[in-house]
Parts: structure tokens; sequence; C-alpha cells
């Protein structure tokens, strides 16, 4: 039973991680015609909407008292801040850079999990995510153009602002990873994500006429792209990403997420038509090669005259 709800949980961790890797192809899109706060708004409002829908579906309710400390937290700031922030930022510094910088939200899910919640870092953990990190910063590196003939993009830059806003932006994650964290101890995940996303959409609600003035004048392909983030990206992969935490550490489940510079590179190469260089190519390895390391556990020795045990 156990081991059936290990798989579960890292099928759930792989739904979230290639919905929120391909999410970055739809931001380039939909951010090209709405500001920050606006699609943030747009997307949380899509996303709310239907989880809204499913949570009556199932008649869940609201969460207990317990929970909403947690779902607050987390609703302002990865659903509300960290949408925003990494928006606008986006917008100061290239792809790259703001890649490298959000990247070290992994390394902070861990060091404030053993911080607040008690958990351990095991050497594998600590291990894998200095791979992974290594390989984030070759593949923004690449993004950026900091290698010739890598297939970045030569018109590279980074204002102080920019780095500065993604750095709020990878805290604003983090603490929401560990803010939710204990919420899902008394919360379903899909009660959990679906009242922090309204959190956000509330906290966002000042951009509500610069959503409806652009929405005015948007590109239908950009509007859909906002649709795409909120029901993909958001309602489903926040709610697999809940499923996958609630069983398993602050830590581990960070650091999974070193997967999406990889399947970035991917998606990016299947529908942009963006051939990856070589450096690229060895950054997404990385970053694999460490999620690898990082989830793995390591073998139990089995006692004299007992079967081994994995």
């Amino acid at each position: 039973m156990q081991n059936r709800t290990s798989r579960l949980a890292l099928a759930a961790a792989g739904v979230t991680v290639v919905l929120w890797a391909s999410a970055f192809v739809s931001i380039r899109s939909a951010g090209a015609a709405y500001s920050p706060g606006a699609l943030a708004l747009g997307r949380l409002l899509a996303g709310a909407l239907v989880l809204g829908c499913v949570l009556l579906i199932r008649r869940e309710g609201l969460p207990p008292r317990a929970a909403w400390r947690g779902i607050l937290i987390s609703g302002l700031l990865w659903f509300g801040v960290y949408m925003v922030v990494l928006n606008w930022g986006e917008q100061e510094v290239d792809a790259g850079t703001a890649a490298m910088v959000v990247n070290i939200g992994p390394i902070l899910i861990a060091l404030l999990g053993a911080r607040f919640l008690k958990e351990s870092l095991p050497p594998r953990l600590v291990a894998g995510m200095a791979v992974s990190f290594a390989g984030a910063v070759a593949v923004g590196l690449s993004m950026s153009g900091g290698s010739e003939g890598s297939g970045g993009s030569s018109g590279a830059h980074a204002s102080v602002l920019g780095v500065a806003l993604c750095v709020v932006a990878a805290a604003a994650y983090a603490g929401g990873v560990v803010a939710q964290k204990p919420a899902l101890a008394h919360g379903s995940a899909l009660q959990v994500t679906t009242f922090g996303c309204l959190v956000g959409a509330v906290a966002c609600l000042p951009f509500a006429g610069q959503l409806v003035e652009e929405a005015g004048r948007a590109p239908l392909s950009a509007t859909l792209n906002m649709l795409y983030l909120g029901v993909f990206p958001t309602a489903l992969a926040f709610t697999t990403w809940a499923y996958a935490l609630a069983r398993t550490t602050a830590g581990r489940m960070g650091a999974t997420t070193y997967a999406v510079p990889a399947l970035v590179v991917l998606l990016a190469w299947l529908f942009l038509g963006e051939l990856p260089g070589p450096l690229t190519l060895a950054g997404g390895a990385l970053c694999l090669a460490g999620v690898a390391v990082s989830r793995s556990r390591p073998r139990t020795v089995a006692a004299p005259g007992t079967a081994e045990s994995t």
C-alpha cells in the first residue's frame, strides 16, 4: 500500500512539473498582451473557477479551521505575490537570468523546511539539489546568450530591479510551499489548492481594471494562453502538487521542480522551434540527474536471515 501511494505521489509530481514547464511557453504569448498583474489575476480567476466547480461536484466543502492559516499564507505568497512578481521580473530580465535566480527557490524550500517543519536534509537530497542547480545555471546561461554557440539569445539583459524581483519571487514561492505543507495535514489537496487560489485572486483584484482593458484589445491567442495557464498549470498542476506534497517532504518536492528547466528546453524545441545547443542539453541532463539523486533512497541492508528491504 505504501509503495502504491509513493508511486501515485511521484506520478502527481510528474504531472505538475510537465504542466509548469508548459506554462513558460504560454506565458510568452500571454505576457506580450497582458501586464504582470492582469495576467496573474486572469490566470487565478480561471483556475479558481475550475477548482470551485470541482469542489462543488465533489462536495468537499470548506477546509477545516486548522488549515486556514497555511492556506492564507500560501495563497498570498505563492498564488498572489509569486505570480505577479515573476511576471514583472521576466519583463526586466532575460528568461535565462530569471530561470537561474528563481531556481534558488527549491534550496530555500529545503532550508525553510528544515527550520520550520523540522525536516531532515539527507546527503542525497543536498547533493541532488547541487547537481540540479548547476544544471539550471547552465540552462540559464545558454538562454541568456552567456555562451557562444549555445543557442542562447544575443539580446540578453538583466536589470538590478529584475534580479531583485526574481529573488522576491523565489522567496515567495519557498515561503508559500512551506506554509502549505502543514495545511495539507488538515485539509485535502483540492481544498487547500482551491482556497489558496481564491486568496491569491482576491489579493490581485486591484489589477481588475487592467485585466478588463487589456482583454478588450488582446489577440485571441494570448487570452486562450491565459486561460490555459489558469486551467492546467494552475488548477490541475497545483492540485497534483498539493497531493504529492502531502505525501513527502517539502525539500524533496522542491528538488523535483528542478526537472522543469529540462522540460522547458524540450517544449521550446518542440513547439517554438528553438534548437537547444550543447550547453543547454548538458544543463537539462544535469537537472534531471540531480532530481533522480535527490529522490533516491539508500538501499537498506537486510539483516542476516531476513529478506532484503528496498
